[in-house]
């Protein structure tokens, strides 16, 4: 597969590979841009229905579709007169780009209008692709991973080495720009606003299971409850970036201010921002998303919910870029540079021993914290990856999931979607798996707000079940996993509720099948 797509993405000039590497994994301009589209797979289905006089098959449609696309295909096939093929893979990137900078007044109807006019020139395959970028459900296999293989080929370098660019670069766009020559050569230096990716960490049991996988050379830091971001001080201002790479600057005044003093020393800073109380004590996430990308009446909110910002990270210092340096060595500056500016630092400790590490373990839980991470010193930053030098460990046994399905309730909950099915990531075959399902753990205010959300998600809907796009990550807590022949893994939670709504999360970063049996096997007791 990697032999085609690089092979064919050599067959195109330049611009146009930059526009088919993003397009073949389904994204429809560069990432963290994305979000800016706000085109439902709800809204690509109702104008083709509105086109085509589908509403009215629409379940016989979804029944013989094999997924959201096809359905698209189906229906615009019953167009009277079908357009010959004349869009160019550049002409549907640049309408793509127009979509996307609407803004103002009436911008989703004008979207909605832009989008129309796109699919009235397409053919009916062409909307079925056209639909699949754009809800990024391609289903053909080309993993990012694989794509990465793929430019490698065309470009006739080491894979190695074009994994190191798109950890620099973030987009696959940019990328096979770079390789190309369409766009400008990728510096060790960072003096231009390029957010990099967050490296992650993989979770372990507890502060002894750190210990074995790292040694004794680790640091131990608080892991907040808060969501991640990555603040850019250059000349030009501070720009603040999600961990899904969008920008939220306008979001955060207070952190803008806060990390002002900084902008001439060209650093780049990893960190947390929280939601607090009047007594600057920490707040469940989901208090933090009442800030969460608002970019409306934020003196308002800013007054309602104080936040606070931790750093932990530096991954940039005077333009240049550190997170090939050790771990210590990082910190060490951060400090320093923290330390001139007012900024604070997440609660951290060099354990000298296992006890010590266990003590501050159980502080960080007592002071409201989700526990701790564990950093080997001499770990390097590795953007997008998820490193072995980092390690998570928290008291409560959660998960991040995704929601693929949902059911119309009943009772309280009616005409709500209130049974969500919880499914986790299937790395190797690139699905998502069952493992269970709740309606616990959530307000009125929550059942109507994702009620909202997964319908404008909604796939299809079959006898009170409506299936969605695999997008809406939420964070599971359950009081262990049980083997369950109803799941095709083999394994169900058990007593599950959701405890936050994970808008900081993307579905690609949800908690995998491997990471879920991995906890299933640790369990002392094991439920039949």
């Amino acid at each position: 597969m990697a032999e085609l797509v690089g092979d064919f993405l050599a067959t195109l000039d330049a611009a146009e590979a930059v526009i088919a590497a993003r397009f073949t994994v389904g994204r429809a301009i560069a990432q963290g841009d994305e979000s800016r589209l706000k085109v439902s797979g709800r809204a690509i289905w109702k104008i083709v229905a509105a086109m085509t006089g589908a509403a009215d098959q629409g379940e016989e449609i979804f029944a013989a579709a094999t997924d959201f696309g096809e359905a698209i295909e189906i229906a615009m096939r019953l167009r009277a007169d079908e357009p010959p093929p004349t869009l160019t893979i550049a002409e549907v990137e640049r309408r793509f780009t127009a979509i996307a900078t609407i803004e103002g007044r009436q911008s989703r109807a004008r979207k909605l209008e832009a989008m129309r006019e796109l699919l009235a020139l397409a053919t009916a395959l062409e909307a079925k692709y056209l639909t699949k970028i754009l809800i990024g459900e391609m289903r053909h296999g080309v993993s990012e991973g694989l794509m990465l293989e793929a430019i490698a080929r065309m470009a006739a370098r080491p894979v190695a080495e074009v994994r190191r660019l798109h950890m620099l670069e973030g987009d696959l766009g940019r990328v096979v720009g770079i390789l190309r020559g369409a766009a400008p050569a990728a510096a060790e230096r960072r003096e231009s606003v390029r957010p990099l990716k967050p490296m992650l960490a993989h979770p372990v049991r507890d502060v002894a299971a750190a210990f074995t996988a790292l040694g004794p050379e680790l640091a131990l830091e608080h892991k907040l409850d808060g969501a991640r971001v990555q603040i850019h001080c250059l000349r030009d201002g501070v720009r603040i970036f999600s961990r899904r790479l969008n920008e939220i600057t306008p979001s955060l005044p207070e952190v803008v201010s806060a990390a002002s003093p900084l902008i001439e020393r060209g650093a780049i800073f990893d960190g947390e921002v929280i939601a607090v109380d009047g007594g600057g004590r920490p707040l469940a996430f989901q208090e933090l998303m009442r800030r969460w990308r608002r970019v409306r009446e934020v003196a308002r909110l800013q007054a309602e919910q104080p936040v606070k910002l931790f750093l932990f990270d530096l991954l940039a210092l005077d333009g240049t870029l550190l997170i090939d340096r050790p771990y210590t060595e990082r910190f060490a500056r951060l400090s320093e540079v923290a330390a001139g500016a007012g900024l604070e630092l997440v609660g951290r400790i060099v354990p000298a021993s296992l006890a010590e590490g266990e003590r501050f373990f159980e502080a960080a839980i007592t002071a409201g914290h989700e526990g701790v991470m564990a950093k080997s010193l001499g770990s390097h930053y590795t953007p997008g990856v998820r490193g072995r030098g980092w390690l998570k460990i928290k008291r409560a046994r959660t998960l991040d999931l995704v929601i693929v399905a949902a059911e119309w309730g009943y009772g309280r909950r009616h005409g709500w979607l209130s049974n969500y099915h919880l499914a986790a990531r299937d790395e190797p075959g690139g699905r998502f798996a069952e493992v269970g399902k709740t309606f616990k753990g959530l307000t009125d205010e929550q059942f109507r707000e994702l009620t909202e959300r997964l319908l404008a998600l909604k796939i299809e809907e079959t006898a009170g079940v409506v299936a969605v796009r695999p997008e809406l990550v939420v964070e599971v807590a359950y009081s262990d996993i049980q083997r369950s022949p109803q799941y095709a893994d083999g394994m169900a939670l058990r007593f599950a509720r959701i405890v936050a709504i994970r808008d900081d999360k993307s579905a690609a970063e949800a908690d995998t099948v491997a990471t879920m049996r991995g906890e299933f096997e640790q369990q002392v007791v094991k439920p039949l």
